[in-house]
């Protein structure tokens, strides 16, 4: 298989990319930022495992259409596509400047919009495909100082069900995956807002989480390459919590 990860250069999307070419898929890297990429590239040829590595930002309309073309060339076509690029932004909303908004809103959606159009041309060609979309709990239950981050990730849901419904006769599945308290940068980021030690953030969050931990990358992973693999064949549209239990309550 041939697999695309955006924000393949840390935290999840590294994970995932690593976990995906452990089990023998030929796996496109995309980010941000090209040092960051060489080590999760070097990483993976270290275990045995096949990568290449395109820098750029995602939330470009042009960039998104070139790394769909440039994988299918590079490396024979395109199987999988996983969403996973984002970023946060934390605080009430009369905080974020207009430009921040748009960053935001160009990052999470318009650049899943812009990746999952090009990928379903060639998808559709090949005979089939899935797409695994990044959203959140975050986009399931409300947290505070979180409503223009929780607007993405709200809105990636209902992209993920209309976009299934719309190529489930076209063999393309279309599913999203919703992580809750990841051990990630970003989670430091946002560790790094409060006026607490890291270790006192982290043991509240332990405390809130039903099963008791914080999760990890290789946690998401495992789930979204069930998402893609042939064994989640009759799953399109579901909307997958990673979260420990979180919102369940």
């Amino acid at each position: 298989k041939v697999v695309l990860v955006t924000g393949a250069t840390s935290g999840i999307g590294a994970g995932t990319a690593k976990a995906f070419a452990a089990h023998g898929a030929r796996v496109m890297l995309s980010g941000r930022d090209s040092a960051r990429g060489e080590t999760v590239l070097s990483e993976i040829a270290a275990s045995g495992g096949t990568a290449e590595l395109i820098t750029g930002d995602v939330a470009e309309a042009e960039f998104c259409q070139s790394l769909v073309k440039d994988t299918v060339a590079r490396l024979g076509g395109l199987d999988i596509l996983f969403n996973n690029a984002g970023i946060v932004m934390h605080g009430k909303i009369e905080s974020h400047s207009d430009a921040a908004w748009q960053t935001l809103l160009d990052t999470n959606l318009s650049s899943v919009f812009y990746l999952s159009r090009a990928a379903i041309g060639h998808m559709k060609q090949q005979g089939g495909g899935a797409i695994i979309n990044m959203s959140s709990e975050c986009g399931l239950i409300g947290y505070e100082n979180l409503a223009a981050y929780s607007a993405t990730k709200g809105a990636m849901v209902m992209f993920t069900k209309v976009l299934a419904l719309d190529h489930a006769r076209d063999n393309i599945r279309v599913n999203a995956v919703c992580p809750g308290d990841i051990d990630t940068p970003m989670m430091d980021m946002g560790l790094a807002t409060k006026k607490l030690t890291s270790e006192e953030i982290r043991e509240r969050l332990r405390e809130h989480i039903p099963i008791g931990r914080i999760g990890e990358a290789e946690d998401v992973a495992a789930t979204v390459m069930f998402l893609a693999s042939e064994a989640a064949g009759f799953v399109t549209g579901a909307i997958v919590p990673i979260d420990g239990g979180t919102t369940a309550r």
